[in-house]
Formats: structure tokens, C-alpha cells, sequence
């Protein structure tokens, strides 16, 4: 059932806006505002919306690109938060995050399994296609994982481009717009994250990097 507007998170509900944004569908993860904080942290304007928000909802709001939270679910659980196929389909781009990579592969035809046990802390990240997201980074960088379930076989289209020794589908891509990762980008413990972020807003949502918090400010009291 789709929450009452006045229960939508943060500023998703308000009138629509010509500014550029990027879209971070919320599903419980602790960190969705941490995502938030790092977007805005690149200049990149952006708003956090209640996790069942419609393509034509993000088309008013002038969404550049879409990141799917983490979030504490599995996707086979009942009541699990789902997500719009259409959001996913292509025409925005997507960076998903943990329980965001791995809705996107379940609902794309890609198969996810139960581990039984939840992995937590820090892992290093083989990452076997520097370009995209991982524009600039090592072959191996460390990062922080907190999930249940893995993706065994990411949907037709997809390839898999960084690996864990115990998660072979750590990251995958569609080659073109669509992006997903097992990891935590947003957090200190993934001490590149931040240009991972990065790379999604500017090489693959094609974002300026010019707005600011000051200028958000000047037009609110206009």
C-alpha cells in the first residue's frame, strides 16, 4: 500500500521542481541520508523518495538518475519494499545499493539467494572493469558490505564487473546506464566510495556539479 504523501520521506512530496535531481528511493537503510549527504557533498542536487515513487513521478521532478537504498529486508521476504519496474527499466539511470542491487536483479530476472548468515565489515573489492563507476580506481579496493543475501546471476544484459572472495556478483553493470553494487559506497569504511558516487552523478547521470546549498537556500525564500 502506498504511504500518504505527508509520510513520503524528506522533500519527495513537494512541488515539482525544473532543477536537475537525483532520486534516492528509500528502503530502510540507516545510511539513505548518509547517500544524501555524499550526493550533495559533489554539488548534485538531489531528494529522497518513498520507495514505490512511479516514472512518471520522477519525470515531473526532472530525475537525471535514480539510487536505490540499502535496506534491512530480503527480497523474498513478505512485505519486502519493492520498486517500479519501470524505474529500473532503462530510462533513467540507476546505481543500486546492497538490498537496491539485489532488488534490481530479482525484479530484472537475475537470481538472488539467501546466505543464511548476514556478512558484515570490511572486503576487498576485484574490480575487473575500471570504467563506469570504477573510472580512476585500483584493480582492488576495500569496502564495506553489511547483507544477507547475494546475487548468484545477474538478469540478462548484465555482466558482473567486481568480485569478493565469497560474493562473485560484488558489482554489475547493463554497459550503459545501469549500475549496481553489493558494497557500501556512501560510508567512511569504503574509503573510495565517494569517487564511486562520483562517477555514477557525473560520467554516468552526466550531472554539472554546480549546485550548492546556498543557492538551494536563495531560491526557498524567493
Amino acid at each position: 500500500m502506498r504511504r500518504p504523501e505527508t509520510d513520503r520521506p524528506e522533500t519527495g512530496a513537494k512541488a515539482a521542481s525544473p532543477r536537475p535531481t537525483v532520486a534516492i528511493l528509500d528502503f530502510g537503510s540507516q545510511y539513505t541520508q548518509l547517500i544524501a549527504r555524499r550526493v550533495r557533498e559533489s554539488r548534485v542536487y538531489c531528494e529522497i523518495f518513498a520507495h514505490d515513487v512511479t516514472p512518471a513521478e520522477l519525470r515531473a521532478r526532472n530525475v537525471i538518475g535514480v539510487i536505490l537504498s540499502g535496506g534491512p529486508a530480503s527480497v523474498y521476504d513478505e512485505g519486502a519494499p519493492g520498486v517500479d519496474p519501470g524505474v529500473i527499466s532503462g530510462e533513467f539511470p540507476v546505481l543500486g545499493i546492497c538490498y537496491g542491487m539485489q532488488l534490481m536483479a530479482h525484479v530484472l530476472g537475475g537470481d538472488v539467494v539467501g546466505e543464511g548468515k548476514r556478512e558484515y565489515g570490511p572486503a576487498t573489492v576485484k574490480i575487473a572493469d575500471r570504467a563506469g563507476i570504477f573510472e580512476g580506481l585500483s584493480t582492488e579496493e576495500r569496502a564495506w558490505v553489511s547483507h544477507g543475501d547475494t546475487v548468484r546471476r545477474p538478469p540478462d544484459g548484465f555482466t558482473v564487473i567486481a568480485s569478493t572472495t565469497s560474493v562473485p556478483v560484488a558489482a554489475m553493470t547493463d554497459g550503459r546506464s545501469r549500475y549496481a553494487v553489493q558494497f557500501h559506497p556512501e560510508v567512511a569504511h569504503t574509503p573510495h566510495g565517494a569517487e564511486i558516487l562520483r562517477n555514477f552523478l557525473y560520467r554516468v547521470c552526466g550531472a554539472t556539479g554546480d549546485w550548492t546549498p546556498a543557492a538551494f537556500v536563495e531560491e526557498a525564500v524567493r
